[in-house]
């Protein structure tokens, strides 16, 4: 037992072999009787006179003060009766409490027995403030001041504001200060322990939820803030690729399985707070189409919601929309093709479908048909088979619908009566020479080229002028290298001539000076 101040006050100098001791008011001393070795308390104010077979244990201390909102706890107290008495035994020692704790308030100055120990000075009371509360727990079995049994291991709380007072058998886990929820926010709750939330709900053990309501929310004892949650805002730019961890109602009522996913657009909601069920996969920004503009969508989600695998969707500008989960574009966001008088498109056919713009191109064109004829075509169409090709001249704007494939855009290629091009026919291979007059490439013909020897190439390449340099026996020099499309066509100057040799019937011929240029048919 500690002898020494403390909150007890100091200790009172003096020899504890004196046979006089003077014991101050509010002091007490411990005496044992050496023939029965019993030791009993004295207190003041008193002058002692002590016997020979007593002695003083220690010298005069301070009495026990346990000011307003305090407390102590005395280690095996004594016993007392229903009048707060001390009980004694039949050889006069106090009988005490071993093993046990007692809490004492504030109350008159009081002696420690021989036996009793300070197991906790005097402490002030703690004071639970507003929005706050106190995580208790029960170590033993007992009934509370309201009636409400306790049995050992419970948890509840004490809530602010207020002061708790200790009790022996309740342990304080911890000081639980209230979450603050903001507009657009939740606190997402995880129950420790089976039971109910504060909201009346049953929740079993390691369960999550989330709460929204706005204002300072504080966790119940088996409950336990895992994380603050913010919401998402929506607006007509952005919207929300949501997945869902389990089976689960959504906020808009709607049954989501395990693994599916969906848009959150602003049409549904303003913001957007993910639950416990569903998880945030990215922000999906809007994708925007100008009028001269379109795209292709892969996968597109039907009406059902669910995604068209291997299917297609052409989208037209003007437009803005959310690509739903699982759709891509392809090649991203497209020009529309804007085609002059001079242009056109060599179209292929990927998929059988009936061709309905063609038709009407067609109406359109030069070879005007009857009225009926036209009705009956535009409702009819042309049936395109797979691998077909086609052309589209212009002028015209022309979206590819997704059955087609745009394989080249063609340009026509102006041409002075002294040029030409080779064309060959790509079904029959034919090669043809044009000459003299703007021509467009067709679906199935391609620009053939014209092989001839090196010595000709040299000579059609060299810089000599046929008529100033007619006596010059050395080789110009070369220019830049022959177009093998265009057609050959060499200057024949005046009075001269050249000899041509053709390759099919294997004949030579002179061509004399009656035209300015030479050109050689394929």
């Amino acid at each position: 037992m500690s002898k020494s101040g403390g909150t007890r006050g100091p200790v009172t100098e003096m020899p504890l072999d004196a046979s006089i001791i003077r014991i101050p008011p509010h002091h007490y001393i411990h005496v044992l009787d050496q023939n029965t070795n019993i030791a009993r308390v004295e207190i003041g104010p008193l002058t002692y006179i002590r016997q020979d077979n007593e002695r003083v244990l220690f010298p005069p201390v301070r009495m026990i003060m346990v000011p307003p909102r305090h407390y102590c706890v005395v280690s095996n107290p004594v016993a007392r009766d229903e009048d707060n008495q001390v009980l004694f035994d039949q050889s006069g020692q106090a009988k005490l409490r071993h093993a046990d704790l007692e809490i004492r308030l504030s109350q008159d100055p009081f002696p420690l027995y021989p036996g009793e120990d300070m197991q906790q000075d005097v402490t002030p009371l703690q004071i639970v403030y507003p929005d706050t509360a106190l995580r208790l727990q029960a170590l033993l079995d007992f009934e509370d001041d309201n009636g409400v049994k306790r049995v050992a291991g419970d948890e509840w709380l004490f809530e602010g504001p207020g002061t708790c007072i200790p009790r022996k058998e309740v342990v304080v886990l911890e000081t639980i200060k209230a979450t603050v929820i903001h507009e657009n926010q939740a606190i997402r709750l995880r129950a420790r322990k089976e039971g109910k939330d504060r909201g009346g709900v049953q929740r079993v053990t390691g369960e999550e939820w989330l709460v929204y309501k706005v204002g300072a929310y504080l966790p119940g004892a088996y409950e336990e803030v895992i994380d603050i949650v913010n919401a998402f805002i929506l607006t007509d730019k952005k919207a929300l690729h949501v997945r869902a961890l389990r089976p689960f109602k959504d906020a808009g009522g709607r049954e989501r399985r395990t693994g599916e996913e969906w848009l959150v657009t602003a049409a549904d909601r303003e913001a957007h707070i993910p639950s416990v069920a569903e998880e945030v996969v990215r922000v999906v920004d809007v994708t925007t189409l100008s009028s001269r503009q379109y795209c292709v969508v892969l996968d597109p989600v039907g009406t059902d919601g669910k995604p068209q695998l291997g299917q297609k969707k052409v989208v037209k500008g003007e437009r803005s929309f959310f690509l739903q989960p699982g759709e891509l574009l392809e090649n991203g966001i497209q020009n529309v093709y804007v085609l002059s008088e001079e242009e056109g498109l060599v179209l292929r056919a990927v998929e059988a479908f009936n061709d309905e713009e063609s038709a009407e191109e067609e109406e359109e064109g030069p070879e005007v048909r009857t009225q009926e004829k036209a009705k009956r075509s535009r409702r009819s169409g042309i049936l395109r088979r797979p691998g077909d090709r086609w052309m589209l001249r212009g002028p015209l704007e022309y979206v590819p619908p997704a059955s087609v494939e745009v394989v080249l855009k063609q340009r026509a290629i102006p041409l002075d009566e002294n040029e030409g091009i080779y064309v060959r026919d790509i079904k029959t291979g034919k090669v043809r020479a044009v000459i003299g007059h703007t021509y467009m490439l067709t679906q199935d013909e391609e620009l053939w080229q014209k092989e001839l020897p090196p010595n000709v190439e040299t000579l059609l390449t060299s810089r000599l002028d046929p008529l100033a340099d007619r006596s010059t026996r050395q080789a110009g020099e070369a220019g830049g290298p022959r177009d093998k499309t265009r057609v050959v066509s060499f200057r024949v100057p005046h009075n001269a001539a050249v000899q041509v040799y053709d390759y099919r019937e294997k004949k030579a011929r002179c061509v004399p000076r009656l035209c300015p240029r030479l050109r050689l048919c394929p």
